[in-house]
């Protein structure tokens, strides 16, 4: 079941017939036809596995995780390709990353989503860990779903990763995480995360490394 399903969510992407001045790859989800310009110099403008995961999951789930009207934030967005099947699927979504990442992340947003979204997404700089109640204030920002795919990798900034999950979340607020398991200190972080929000596997791929993680903030009233 996992190769097929594996092979399943691989086959979404395609690649340019010709060769062109713009490095770009294609994806099918969602209805649409997909493209994203990339930058093989840095690992954010990159799409990675966990990403293609984490849209065949929102895709093929889309009733259980219904995200019309939802609203959404993706962290570490990359080259939005999670951004963009979120708002072709209702959401009102804000992707976020770096600062010398939003050029691009704003590019792939805007030619994927202009006049086919009910919400037009947003894209906002996100440095993890700094100046969040300024940005992001607890009182007046309210995520229904936060969305990661492939954030926690060779970094030193896993204690801000987390203290952004943690400012981002509240009580009611789903987070829905691709992880590909690499390195031990990687890894160890879901132990951490572990101790402020309840972590459930939501799908598995051996074949690729990769789990997809739902979780909720520890301690919320539950109705």
């Amino acid at each position: 079941k996992d190769e097929q399903t594996v092979a399943e969510i691989m086959s979404r992407r395609f690649f340019p017939a010709l060769i062109t001045h713009k490095a770009w790859e294609g994806f099918r989800f969602a209805g649409h036809e997909i493209r994203i310009t990339e930058a093989t110099d840095c690992y954010g403008a990159v799409v990675w596995p966990s990403a293609l995961v984490l849209c065949y999951f929102l895709e093929t789930n889309s009733k259980q995780y219904n995200l019309v009207d939802k609203n959404v934030i993706e962290i570490g967005a990359g080259t939005g390709l999670v951004s963009i099947v979120a708002s072709l699927l209702g959401a009102l979504v804000t992707a976020t990353d770096l600062p010398e990442l939003l050029g691009n992340l704003q590019h792939n947003v805007r030619q994927n989503t202009k006049l086919k979204c009910k919400h037009e997404p947003r894209v906002k700089e996100l440095s993890w860990g700094i100046d969040l109640e300024e940005n992001f204030p607890r009182a007046s920002c309210h995520f229904d779903y936060i969305m990661a795919a492939d954030v926690v990798y060779h970094h030193p900034f896993l204690d801000e990763l987390l203290l952004t999950f943690d400012h981002l979340c509240k009580n009611d607020t789903v987070i829905l995480w691709a992880m590909k398991f690499r390195l031990d200190k990687e890894n160890q972080f879901v132990g951490r995360f572990q101790k402020l929000f309840d972590l459930e596997v939501i799908s598995n791929f051996p074949s690729l490394n990769i789990t997809l993680y739902k979780a909720m903030r520890k301690g919320r009233m539950k109705v």
